[in-house]
């Protein structure tokens, strides 16, 4: 009899290690699938920035969000080579003047910016480039992450030049105007190659609060800003801060 409640025994406790590996499996099974999709979406998203380096976006999260709420918006692809060599030292000296000296991130700008109690003049145009073509507006810490993230990846696979050609042409200009080719024919009735000095430093001011700010018709701080960068893009010329956008 004790026997036979032995083997009973063994037999009931074999049965319930069975039926508890499937248990195990499942719970393993999630964690994995998880694993698997986020290695795909990191693939994707390197695929993706590989793509911009050689094909022009067509369009931008923010650019589709605006054209829904608009009804349309005004925006020309136009290559760096045809654009007047003003306009890239103007958004350099507005947004970035060390963009030929940093990877992405500009860490003394950011450690200015922290001591200063502001993120503003912290943010690279490399990093407003990967915020406009692959992300999405506003201020949320997740975005600001997965921004600083991909920032160095797209230094890395994509040139300077190529950086900048991309930012002057999905950058916001006024409402529904995107891009330098739709602005400076907007603005003052001219193609971006025939862009004067001063012409160039008034877009480059209008940024990045373009709604508010209006390069044809500035105001007197629109017009000491672009005064100050027709100087800055001077500067960046003369030593050399220009030199990895220009031929």
């Amino acid at each position: 009899m004790g026997k036979t409640t032995k083997s009973t025994k063994r037999k009931a406790s074999v049965k319930t290690a069975k039926q508890k590996k499937p248990v195990v499996k499942r719970r393993i099974r999630p964690v994995r699938r998880l694993v698997r999709w986020g290695f795909y979406a990191i693939l994707a998203v390197l695929a993706w920035i590989l793509l911009y380096s050689v094909v022009n976006p067509p369009t931008t999260p923010y650019m589709m969000s605006e054209s829904r709420r608009l009804g349309g918006v005004d925006h020309q692809w136009v290559p760096i080579e045809e654009v007047s060599k003003h306009l890239p030292r103007s958004l350099v000296a507005a947004e970035d003047a060390n963009f030929c000296r940093h990877w992405g991130l500009d860490l003394v700008a950011i450690e200015a910016a922290i001591d200063q109690g502001s993120t503003r003049g912290a943010s690279t145009i490399s990093q407003q480039v990967v915020k406009n073509a692959f992300l999405w507006q506003g201020r949320s810490w997740v975005r600001k992450v997965i921004e600083a993230l991909l920032t160095p990846v797209t230094e890395a696979l994509w040139s300077k030049q190529r950086i900048l050609e991309i930012y002057m042409n999905i950058a916001e200009f006024d409402e529904g105007v995107f891009g330098i080719e739709a602005a400076a024919r907007h603005y003052f009735g001219v193609g971006p190659e025939d862009l004067t000095a001063l012409q160039s430093a008034r877009l480059a001011a209008v940024l990045p609060n373009p709604k508010n700010r209006s390069a044809s018709q500035p105001s007197n701080f629109l017009r000491k800003r672009s005064k100050s960068i027709m100087d800055g893009a001077a500067t960046i010329r003369k030593d050399g801060r220009s030199s990895c956008f220009e031929d």
